[in-house]
């Protein structure tokens, strides 16, 4: 049984910066704007700082290199890597490392500028032996491979994963810090250019900049430091491959496990849930975590998504800052979704904002559909 340290650890402070193109900044430096930003919401200082959770695009040592750059002499500097979701991963190494005293505050940070800098995604997966005679488009081909899988198995259709990409981008139009803003109809969707079949354009995710923050600290500081903590009530990860090809079912992710874990480590059910945050690389990822974080059934996903229910006004609101289809995807795009939990939850989310949110998840995914990480998020109302 997990012996997960539920609410004693809290996020303080959440930020964002360089959201779509930062040009003449580097990766580091777009992680440090967010990470001096989120430290000032609770009024903390670097100097503060004793525990590094940091990954960057073309920086394996970066736990190292933020600490330097920073200008301090952290307890725990972590950079371990899973991809998207490693942002997860650190929430619930740094609740641990927090709870038992190996840190009293924990930094987790990521920033990139493969937008202005590179132009491309910048990915450390490389081609498995046996995939690399097909010449994938990685990793948009992996994921397209799933959907048509969900499609073929289930009766899936391209307009269900249109009303993913619909409701990514009515939230982004509330959202004045989201990429892309412009209106978006399913007319539009369908007649986007395909890129991988039955990906098209507005099936994938955005190539933007941008970095973002938080900062955690133990349960008994939180509260002298800001007025609404955000108490972290369940983490948890799980792995089921690398490369796509090694996928044991390509409709059930890895989820099917993390989620579980975390609902039970928190105490609560998918349903009590207010505000859903989800890795959205494309828009089949959005109806898979649904399916596998308990939000409706396995093949359900595809019908549960229209009618505007995961959209403003629908009854679960999902991706509310835009998601990686329309507010920003930097690469990584894990950290964003823990930032936009804590906006909901302490009520500074704007035109966006869901009245009432007490309970968020915030998930992440990492690879080609291949580790993911949950994690359960609470106002001072659920500890």
């Amino acid at each position: 049984m997990d012996k997960f340290p539920r609410a004693a650890t809290a996020i303080v402070g959440g930020a964002t910066y360089g959201m779509g193109q930062a040009p003449g900044l580097s990766s580091m430096d777009i992680a440090v704007h967010a990470s001096l930003q989120a430290l000032g919401q609770a009024q903390l200082t670097p100097q503060d700082v004793d525990g590094v959770f940091v990954a960057l695009p073309d920086d394996f040592l970066s736990g190292l290199s933020l600490s330097e750059y920073l200008g301090i002499q952290p307890r725990i500097a972590d950079n371990n890597r899973t991809g998207g979701s490693s942002f997860q991963t650190y929430v619930l190494m740094a609740a641990l490392a927090l709870a038992s005293g190996q840190c009293n505050v924990a930094l987790v940070a990521y920033g990139s500028n493969q937008r202005s800098g590179a132009g491309k995604l910048v990915s450390g997966m490389k081609a498995s032996p046996y995939e690399a005679p097909y010449k994938l488009l990685r990793p948009i081909s992996a994921y397209a491979l799933a959907a048509a899988r969900h499609m073929h198995e289930f009766g899936t259709r391209k307009e269900q994963l249109g009303a993913v990409a619909l409701a990514a981008r009515q939230w982004a139009r509330l959202n004045p810090d989201a990429v892309m803003r412009d209106p978006l109809t399913m007319d539009d969707y369908l007649g986007a250019r395909m890129i991988s079949d039955p990906f098209g354009v507005r099936d994938c995710c955005l190539l933007t900049d941008g970095g973002a923050a938080i900062v955690m600290v133990r349960a008994d500081l939180a509260r002298d430091l800001v007025r609404k903590p955000v108490y972290v009530l369940g983490a948890a990860e799980s792995t089921d491959h690398l490369a796509i090809s090694s996928m044991p079912d390509l409709t059930t992710t890895a989820a099917a496990r993390s989620g579980p874990r975390a609902f039970a480590q928190a105490g609560v059910k998918p349903s009590d849930i207010d505000v859903v945050q989800l890795y959205d690389a494309f828009t089949i990822n959005t109806i898979l975590f649904l399916e596998d974080l308990g939000f409706c059934k396995k093949g359900e996903g595809g019908a549960f998504v229209e009618g505007g229910r995961i959209a403003p006004g629908g009854s679960l609101p999902v991706n509310t800052n835009g998601g990686g289809l329309s507010c920003v995807h930097p690469g990584m795009y894990g950290l964003f979704t823990l930032v936009e939990a804590t906006r909901q939850l302490t009520g500074t989310a704007g035109e966006r904002q869901i009245a009432g949110a007490r309970l968020a998840v915030a998930h992440g995914n990492g690879g080609e559909l291949s580790h993911q990480a949950t994690v359960i998020l609470g106002t001072e109302e659920t500890v």
